[in-house]
């Protein structure tokens, strides 16, 4: 994931922003990491550079 999309992603249960905390990035990504809504708390997890913001009612299917 390019770390400037931060700008423009938002939570997708309730439309607030995310913040980004990076366990692994190379010179272009964020490879690993987490994305945290500043409002519900939900964390939407970043693995090998794909967020995965599906919202929890379908992620845990």
């Amino acid at each position: 994931m390019k770390q400037q999309l931060i700008s423009i992603l938002v939570c997708p249960e309730d439309k607030s922003k995310l913040a980004l905390t990076i366990s692994e990035e190379n010179e272009t990504e964020v490879l690993s990491g987490d994305l945290t809504c500043t409002e519900c708390g939900t964390i939407y997890p970043i693995n090998e550079g794909i967020p995965n913001l599906l919202p929890r009612s379908i992620r845990d299917l």
